[in-house]
């Protein structure tokens, strides 16, 4: 019973500490590498959403032949989309934010004129 408790107040423990670790801070070839492989991932995502559709349109195109074959009524489906293919793989990054650009924004966020004041009330 003991050894169950220590074990659950380590683990506890150690839960707690990974929560107050920081994020990592990334370098511009950190954040490059992230962005490429979020690229990569969402056009996996895009590749299995088509090898998807294709096999249900297998799938549909075998019910559809086996219920023909057998003279059983089939229900008229509304006409689906096609499948599209993503194609392969093609990233292009951007190219990087220098510390030049961020002083730029600031410096016209600053020169716009000030927002005319609201007239003062009458008494």
């Amino acid at each position: 019973m003991k050894k169950l408790l220590v074990a659950g107040l380590l683990l506890s423990a150690s839960v707690l500490a990974m929560a107050k670790i920081p994020a990592p801070v990334l370098d511009d070839a950190g954040k490059a590498k992230a962005a490429e492989t979020a690229a990569k991932t969402a056009w996996s995502g895009k590749v299995d959403g088509y090898q998807l559709c294709k096999s249900q349109d297998k799938a549909a195109a075998a019910a559809y032949k086996k219920a023909k074959a057998t003279g059983k009524p089939t229900k008229s489906a509304a006409p689906t989309p096609p499948c599209a293919d993503p194609g392969p793989f093609a990233y292009k990054p951007t190219a990087p934010a220098t510390a030049a650009a961020p002083a730029a924004a600031a410096s016209k966020t600053t020169a716009k004129a000030p927002a005319a004041a609201a007239p003062a009330k009458k008494s």
